[in-house]
């Protein structure tokens, strides 16, 4: 007997049939003797649906109200999925984030997680075996009794964030795949699903491209030490073994527990960029300062940076990317800010993406990133920036390139057959 966390998103709960699907799921494992809490997101489209009608209703809406609203779509989840709990004889109730409560910030839309209580949780689990449904997503704001939300992946972040309070053996992630790949199998079919990963690795992969989790929940998971498994809710609730060392799906873990870590995990990449190049400014003191000050005032999240001095080294072209839409933000916060920083012009792409190659096996191994640069050059793809840590590296590319570049490494790594 243990402790789960089951988190299911919006394709799982997409509709009624699907939610009686989870039921199955969630009964299984507390046939199986476990605790389970639940964590559900909004039907699939229903969180697009409500955030249309904000914009709607006004473009310059209250952000108060706007998650008022938008918190809507997983307390309805969360009610559906209790009565089909209780359909099937299970005892469960449900749970909107500020019941339990889920503590926040007050960023409303972007809230972060501050402190869960739990303790009611368990209490439940030890006297009435009770399933809780917990509304993902969303949780209140103490000083201001609002509610708030946790921006787009929240759930993900929620069920981490609760599997922790509760002291979880394990947060299962539902999902429409069946755990986290080498890269993305529909541009590379040899993409070979990853029975663990790292939490280093697996954040590296989420924050570089990978759709499979948020990455504020990998960050949750890493900090408490709380294993994340990824598993697919479309595969046949009776046809898994609650009992099994470990059904399919990737285990998200610390890398002591994995046996063997290879030199490259995976292969991520984004077309979600835009590069800025600013030439020929002074070289001097303080001139990055002026360039990146007011784009973090502007709220613009900088990626790789690139500087190149001038032979004479009176002047140096400087080069970044930034997420594609805050391309139009970026520009004019440079062009508005060019008499302080004084360059003489302002160069920009947004055909532009970027390729990452990630892995903890990276530390103890020279050559790898040398090794990537040959086979993109053989490939005539020309590298516009490089940015590299401990355990991963980007290239920064022509976007029609992507694809190729993608497939080169993930044969050059031996990912095929991993």
């Amino acid at each position: 007997m243990g402790r789960l966390v089951m988190k299911f998103g919006g394709t799982s709960v997409a509709n009624i049939e699907r939610i009686r699907n989870v039921a199955r799921h969630v009964k299984r494992e507390v046939d199986a003797g476990h605790d389970v809490a639940v964590v559900v997101s909004a039907m699939a489209g229903k969180t697009n649906e409500l955030v249309d009608w904000c914009r709607e209703a006004s473009p310059m809406h209250d952000a108060r109200e706007y998650d008022a609203v938008v918190a809507s779509g997983e307390q309805v989840t969360a009610g559906l999925l209790a009565i089909a709990l209780q359909a099937i004889g299970i005892q469960a109730r449900s749970w909107q984030g500020w019941q339990l409560p889920i503590k926040t910030s007050d960023a409303h839309a972007s809230a972060r997680i501050l402190d869960i209580d739990g303790s009611e949780l368990i209490n439940r689990f030890r006297e009435r075996k009770e399933v809780a449904v917990i509304a993902g997503f969303q949780g209140i704001n103490p000083q201001t009794n609002r509610i708030t939300t946790l921006g787009r992946g929240g759930s993900d972040t929620s069920a981490v964030a609760v599997a922790a309070a509760i002291r979880a053996d394990r947060c299962d992630i539902y999902t429409d795949v069946d755990g986290v790949y080498t890269t993305d199998p529909r541009v590379v079919p040899k993409a070979q699903r990853l029975d663990r990963i790292a939490f280093e690795d697996m954040l590296e992969l989420a924050s570089l491209g990978a759709k499979v989790l948020q990455v504020r929940s990998v960050e949750l998971g890493m900090v408490h030490n709380m294993p994340i498994f990824v598993r697919s809710s479309f595969d046949k609730p009776e046809d898994i073994d609650p009992h099994a060392n470990q059904p399919p799906g990737t285990l998200i873990c610390g890398e002591e527990e994995i046996m063997e870590n290879h030199v490259v995990t995976g292969i991520a990449f984004s077309k979600d960029e835009a590069q800025i190049s600013i030439r020929q400014i002074e070289d001097k003191p303080g001139v990055a300062a002026s360039i990146f000050g007011p784009l973090a005032e502007a709220n613009i999240n900088v990626d790789m940076i690139v500087q190149n001095v001038s032979e004479g080294g009176k002047t140096t072209d400087l080069t970044f990317t930034v997420p594609a839409s805050d391309y139009a933000r970026a520009r004019d916060t440079i062009t508005a800010a060019k008499a302080e920083i004084g360059y003489a012009r302002l160069d920009t792409a947004t055909d532009v993406a970027k390729v990452s190659v990630i892995g903890s096996g990276m530390r103890s191994h020279a050559g790898v990133a040398a090794k990537a640069f040959s086979a993109l050059a053989a490939r005539n793809i020309n590298i516009r920036a490089i940015t590299t840590s401990e355990i991963k590296f980007s290239v920064l590319i022509d976007t029609a390139y992507t694809e190729l570049a993608v497939r080169t490494l993930h044969t050059l790594y031996g990912l095929d057959q991993v």
